[in-house]
C-alpha cells in the first residue's frame, strides 16, 4: 500500500500579530479508489429498472492540521485534493 503524500505553503513567510494567515494543503494517496455499485432489478417477466449507482471510497484520507502555538486553524474548503485553512497569527 502507497504512503499518503501532502505539500503545504503559506501565503506568506513572515507575519505580525493579527494578520490573516491561510494555508493550502494539497493531498492524495495512489491506492484511495472509489468503486461504483450499480443494481439493476429484473421481475421474472424480464422488466428491469433503471440502474442505481452508490459510490464509496476505498481508504479514505483525514487531513489534520495542528499548530505548536496553539492556534485553531479553520478549514474553508476541501475537495479531496486541495485543502485551504485560516488562522489568525
Amino acid at each position: 500500500m502507497a504512503a499518503p503524500t501532502v505539500t503545504v505553503a503559506l501565503n506568506a513567510a513572515v507575519y505580525v500579530p493579527g494578520d490573516e494567515m491561510t494555508m493550502m494543503v494539497t493531498y492524495g494517496d495512489a491506492d484511495t479508489r472509489p468503486v461504483i455499485v450499480t443494481v439493476v432489478v429484473t421481475d421474472t417477466w424480464g422488466h428491469s429498472s433503471a440502474p442505481a449507482q452508490v459510490t464509496a471510497v476505498i481508504d479514505p484520507l483525514t487531513l489534520t492540521v495542528t499548530d505548536d502555538s496553539g492556534r485553531t486553524w479553520t478549514k474553508l474548503s476541501d475537495d479531496g485534493a486541495v485543502a485551504d485553512y485560516r488562522a489568525v497569527a
